[in-house]
């Protein structure tokens, strides 16, 4: 049983397109996504620098774009489970037949301009802790004012809300938890994101979704989901809600899959995966180098 996992804000790098772009169709597949988007997302995913791909309104179509072109260069295979991370989802969508590819990459692109924007209100941000006494982390963050925004894994959970509390919560180190501040420009999937709830939800409704030709996992509790008008709206109401990918890899593991592939640009999600799916083979595309060799 194959897999393939999309990741989310925070895996972009520079230059993560540019071993991509000589597949079959890359280069038309770009252009068309671009004009679609209004971004250059040749320049942007070939030699733009760090700080701009930084940028949530161009990471995320990026990072969409770089998960297609991954993904066509494997042969677009309809698998028989498919996940995204956050941003992800879209690709995995795209991968499941619920949307077309362009409409992945603009919907990407408009939901980081509306993320970016409701960022842009108020001054907020995300920390991501690591082991400790969870309820302890918990309490701590809580009392701080602070949502989960993720949980990637057991002892894994990532924190939004304003900078002041998140800087308090690092300062304490609660229940022994390690505490690293993330360079995001809001808190991302929480109410600090409620502003782009409207446009994301305009966009969605204006989509006739088809029917998954897969199992989809959802990042809203690990449910696999069978309606495509449901996939779809479920993207809206995850603008505000955590992203719980620990369940999402609890219902893969219970599915046991004789197979996973993190599509580009591979290696976060993969990293997750083998931590909580010990023994299950794990394939991380960087480059074409590390597709899998047809048996």
């Amino acid at each position: 049983m194959l897999v393939l996992l999309a990741p989310g804000q925070g895996s972009q790098s520079p230059g993560m397109l540019l071993p991509w772009l000589s597949g079959p169709g890359a280069a038309a597949d770009l252009a068309t996504w671009s004009e679609a988007a209004r971004l250059d997302l040749l320049w942007l995913g070939t030699s733009a620098e760090a700080d701009e791909i930084r940028d949530t309104a161009v990471a995320q179509p990026l990072l969409t774009a770089a998960a297609l072109l991954s993904w066509r260069a494997l042969g677009a295979p309809t698998p028989d489970v498919a996940c995204g991370h956050s941003v992800g989802e879209l690709a995995a969508l795209a991968v499941a037949g619920v949307i077309g590819t362009t409409e992945a990459v603009v919907l990407a692109a408009e939901r980081g301009r509306a993320m970016a924007a409701a960022a842009a209100l108020t001054a907020t941000g995300m920390a991501a802790t690591l082991g400790g006494d969870q309820a302890v982390v918990d309490a701590a963050a809580t009392a701080l004012g602070l949502e989960v925004a993720t949980v990637n894994v057991a002892g894994q959970t990532v924190y939004g809300g304003p900078v002041a509390a998140l800087d308090e919560l690092a300062a304490q180190q609660p229940g022994g938890a390690r505490v690293r501040r993330l360079e995001t420009a809001g808190a991302f999937h929480t109410s600090a994101m409620l502003a782009a709830v409207p446009r994301l939800q305009e966009l969605v409704s204006a989509i006739r979704p088809s029917e998954p030709r897969c199992a989809v996992v959802a990042n809203a509790d690990g449910a696999v989901v069978t309606s495509g008008r449901v996939l779809l709206d479920r993207l809206v109401g995850q603008l505000t809600r955590p992203v719980r990918f620990d369940l999402c890899l609890a219902t893969i593991g219970a599915m046991q899959p004789s197979a996973l592939v993190e599509l580009a640009p591979g290696g976060t999600l993969a990293a997750l995966a083998k931590r909580a799916l010990p023994g299950v083979p794990l394939t991380a595309l960087k480059a074409p180098a590390d597709l899998p060799v047809p048996a």
